[in-house]
C-alpha cells in the first residue's frame, strides 16, 4: 500500500465548489496539517509484516516477519521529516490541481518576505500555495495583491492563517474576495493571534462584509493595521464599524478611504473615533461625510486625545462643516497631520481651521493640506503670523485667489 501523503486543506483536497464550502468546519484544522505532522503507522502503511507462530505451550505469539527484534527500525523505514518550507506539499498540490508551480513562489519559499503580486494565481493556484504555507516557518510577510483569487482562494488563505503562526503581515488587496472571502477572513481573525497587519483593499466588500469583520475586530486585540479602502462599504457599514472602533483596543491605523460612507453611517463612525483611545492614524478620504459627518468629527477631535493623523479629503465638506472641525481642533493636543483638501470648504473654511490652530497654544499640528482649494491674501497673512508661533508648520493649498486674478488680467 502506498504511504499516506500529507493532508491538504478541505478547500484543496476537493476540486468542486461544494467541497470548498467545508472550509472553516471542524475537520479543516486537522486537514491543514502538513505532511511532516502526520502520525506514522507502520501497520496501516503495510510496511511491516507480522506472522503468528505457535509456542511450546500451544499458544500463538506475534513476531516480526524476520524474527529479529533488532531489525524493527529498519523494517519500519524512516519517519518522514518535517517539511518546514512546504516545498514538497506545494508540488503535490500543484499536480493535484493541475496548475503550473510558481517559480517565484519556489524562489522565495525560504525568504522572510514573499512578494507574489500580479501573478495571476487564480483560485486553484492560491489553494496550492496555501497548502505549502501551512507548514512554512520562514515567511513573515506575504504579499498576494492582485491575483484574482476570489472567495475560494481567499478562504484557502484564511484557513492557512489559522494554522500558520509565523506570518505577521499579509496583503490580499485587489483579489475580488467578495463577502464570501470577507467571512472567511473574519473567521480567521477571531482565531489568529500573530497577524499585525492586513490589507483587504479593493475586494468588493459590502455592508455584509463589514458586519462579519466587526465581530472579529471586537475580539482580536493583536491586529494593529487594517486597510479596507476601495470597497463598497456604505452607510450601514459606517454604523457597524463605528460601534466596533469604540471597543477595539488593538488597532493603531485604519483606512476606509474610497468607500460610500455617509449620513448616519458617517456620524456613528466619527462617534466611534471619538471614543477610541488607541488609534493613531485614520484615513476617511473619498467618502461622503458632508456637513453632518464633519460636525461629528469636530466633536470627536475635541474628545480624542491620541489620534495623530486624520485624512478627510474629498468628503463634500462645506465651509460650515470646516468650522465645526476647527472648533474641535481648538481643543485638540495630538493631531499632527490634517488632510482636508478637495472639499468645498473655500477660503473661509481654510482660514477658520488655521485660526483655530493659532488660538490653541497646545496644538501639535505640523502639516495642513488644503489641496485644490484656493485661498486669499488674508489667509496668507494669517499663515505668516501662525508660522511665528509654530515655525515647523507646513501648509499646502491650491493657490492664492489674487494670483489667479492677476494672471488672467495680464492675458
Amino acid at each position: 500500500m502506498k504511504p499516506a501523503e500529507g493532508s491538504l486543506p478541505p478547500s484543496v483536497v476537493e476540486a468542486g465548489d461544494a467541497e470548498v464550502e467545508k472550509l472553516g468546519e471542524g475537520g479543516a484544522e486537522a486537514a491543514l496539517r502538513g505532511p511532516g505532522e502526520q502520525h506514522f503507522n507502520p501497520d496501516r502503511d503495510g510496511r511491516v509484516e507480522k506472522d503468528k507462530v505457535e509456542t511450546d505451550g500451544g499458544q500463538e505469539e506475534r513476531v516480526d516477519g524476520d524474527g529479529d527484534a533488532d531489525t524493527d527500525l529498519d523494517l519500519r523505514g524512516t519517519v518522514p521529516t518535517f517539511d518546514s518550507t512546504g516545498q514538497k506539499s506545494y508540488r503535490r498540490a500543484c499536480e493535484k490541481f493541475r496548475v503550473v508551480p510558481s517559480s517565484a513562489f519556489l524562489r522565495q519559499i525560504q525568504s522572510s518576505e514573499m512578494l507574489l503580486m500580479h501573478r495571476s494565481l487564480g483560485p486553484q493556484g492560491t489553494k496550492a500555495l496555501a497548502v505549502a504555507l501551512v507548514t512554512n516557518t520562514s515567511v513573515l510577510k506575504l504579499n498576494l495583491r492582485d491575483n484574482w483569487m476570489e472567495g475560494m482562494g481567499g478562504a484557502a488563505i484564511a484557513e492557512m492563517l489559522k494554522e500558520n503562526c509565523y506570518i505577521t503581515e499579509v496583503d490580499l488587496s485587489d483579489n475580488n474576495l467578495g463577502d464570501r472571502g470577507a467571512g472567511a477572513v473574519a473567521d480567521m481573525l477571531q482565531r489568529n493571534s500573530t497577524l499585525v497587519e492586513i490589507s483587504l483593499s479593493g475586494n468588493d466588500f459590502t455592508d455584509e462584509a463589514a458586519e462579519r469583520l466587526s465581530q472579529a475586530l471586537t475580539v482580536n486585540t493583536r491586529l494593529q493595521h487594517l486597510d479596507l479602502s476601495h470597497n463598497a462599504l456604505a452607510e450601514r457599514a459606517g454604523q457597524i464599524l463605528g460601534a466596533t472602533l469604540s471597543e477595539n483596543t488593538g488597532l493603531r491605523s485604519v483606512s476606509l478611504a474610497w468607500n460610500c460612507i455617509r449620513g448616519r453611517g458617517a456620524v456613528m463612525l466619527a462617534n466611534g473615533l471619538g471614543g477610541n483611545i488607541f488609534l493613531r492614524s485614520v484615513d476617511l478620504s473619498f467618502n461622503g461625510f458632508g456637513k453632518e459627518g464633519a460636525v461629528a468629527l469636530g466633536q470627536a477631535l475635541r474628545e480624542n486625545e491620541v489620534l495623530e493623523e486624520l485624512n478627510v479629503s474629498n468628503n463634500r465638506i462645506p465651509p460650515e462643516g470646516a468650522i465645526h472641525l476647527a472648533l474641535g481642533l481648538k481643543h485638540n493636543k495630538t493631531i499632527r497631520i490634517l488632510q482636508i483638501g478637495k472639499n468645498p470648504i473655500q477660503n473661509a473654511g481654510c482660514y477658520g481651521i488655521l485660526q483655530s490652530m493659532q488660538e490653541n497654544p497646545d496644538s501639535a499640528i505640523e502639516a495642513l493640506d488644503f489641496s485644490d482649494i484656493t485661498v486669499s491674501q488674508d489667509f496668507e497673512d494669517l499663515y505668516a503670523a501662525t508660522k511665528e508661533v509654530f515655525p515647523a508648520l507646513a501648509v499646502n493649498h491650491g493657490g492664492k485667489i489674487g494670483a489667479f486674478t492677476k494672471h488672467k488680467t495680464e492675458k
